[in-house]
Parts: structure tokens; C-alpha cells; sequence
């Protein structure tokens, strides 16, 4: 008995006589199982790569803090960046950019900030002790829950900076006063009125 079949698989076809019909059979599911699975692992791997590249296109990381203890960085440019919980203890910064820069948390512990540029920076928690912000621009920064003990703001252009919760020596503090003025854009808080000032 001759029989003509065709093979769904790969469109093969045979021509088979009787007794070797039953080996064809299994030999074919065999075949058709494996070709299924090779399909089936290569579409499982398209779709976990799109899924990958939607949640890493989708995903923004975290800031890594970064260190730059003891650094000579005079007119460096961090404008705009996040530095969320880095540390300049001790750097050199005079004159550095530090414009609408992300320093929540920063440490600039006894650092030279002198003639830097902190115009609309987030200063918010972070560590102004000991820094030296004589003539620094600090328009419209942010430096809520600050610690500023020892810092220095001599000439400092603080219009509409927000120092609710600062900690501040008292002589600083009436320093400022006479230079507070303005409304920070973000918060809607005057100057003054976050160093209570008279």
C-alpha cells in the first residue's frame, strides 16, 4: 500500500509504503513538538525583550550620590543636575554652577562656595556648616530644614530664597535681613518672613 503524505511541519512530502507508516508518524510528532518549541522560546524571548526595554525606558533611576570631598572644582557646571545626597566636604567650588541643580541632602561642610551661582537650587536638608557663601547668588533657592551653622553669606543675593526651618547663627541671620527680599517661586513664602526677620 502506498500512501502520499505531507508533512504540516516543514511542507515535506513523502512517499511511504505500509509498515514504515507508524514510524513516520512518531518520528513527525517528534519533529513538529521540537519546531513548536524552538517558535515558542524564540517568541518568549521577543516579548520579555520588549517588556525589558518598556520598564527601562519607562524607568528613571535613582540618583547615585557622589563624592567630591577635598576637590579643586573652581567654575565647574553641575547646573541642572541631580546630586541628591552627595558630598563636597571641604571642596574648592568658587564660582562652580550650581543653577536649578537637585542638592537634597548634599553635604558642603566647610566648603569655599564663595561667588557660586545656587540660583533656583533645591538646598533642602543639606549641610551648608562652616561653607563660605560670601557673594554667593542664592535667587530663589530652596534651603528648607537646612543646617547652616557657621556658613558665611557675606554679599550674598538671596531674593526670594526660602529659609523656613534653616539653622542659622543669629548674627547671620540679621544679616540677611537686611538683604532679604522677594518671594520664592516655588514654596509662595517671602524672604523675610522665612528668617523672621523684624
Amino acid at each position: 500500500m502506498n500512501l502520499r503524505l505531507s508533512d504540516a511541519c516543514g511542507g515535506l512530502r513523502l512517499r511511504i509504503t505500509g509498515s514504515k507508516l507508524n514510524s513516520f508518524h512518531t518520528e513527525l510528532g517528534r519533529k513538529c513538538k521540537t519546531d513548536h518549541k524552538v517558535w515558542a522560546s524564540i517568541l518568549s524571548l521577543f516579548l520579555w525583550g520588549i517588556v525589558g526595554i518598556t520598564a527601562t525606558v519607562g524607568f528613571v533611576p535613582p540618583a547615585l550620590a557622589l563624592e567630591y570631598n577635598k576637590e579643586i572644582l573652581v567654575d565647574a557646571d553641575f547646573s541642572g543636575r541631580d546630586l541628591t545626597d552627595s558630598s563636597f566636604t571641604k571642596a574648592n567650588l568658587r564660582q562652580s554652577n550650581f543653577s536649578h541643580a537637585n542638592l537634597q541632602g548634599v553635604s558642603f561642610f566647610a566648603a569655599n562656595l564663595e561667588s557660586v551661582n545656587l540660583e533656583g537650587a533645591d538646598l533642602r536638608n543639606s549641610t551648608l556648616d562652616s561653607a563660605r557663601l560670601v557673594r554667593a547668588n542664592l535667587t530663589n533657592a530652596l534651603l528648607e530644614g537646612a543646617f547652616a551653622a557657621n556658613a558665611r553669606f557675606d554679599g550674598a543675593i538671596i531674593d526670594g530664597a526660602d529659609f523656613t526651618d534653616t539653622l542659622l547663627r543669629s548674627d547671620e541671620q540679621k544679616k540677611l535681613c537686611k538683604l532679604a527680599k522677594g518671594t520664592n517661586p516655588i514654596t509662595g513664602r517671602d524672604t523675610r518672613d522665612t528668617l523672621f526677620c523684624p
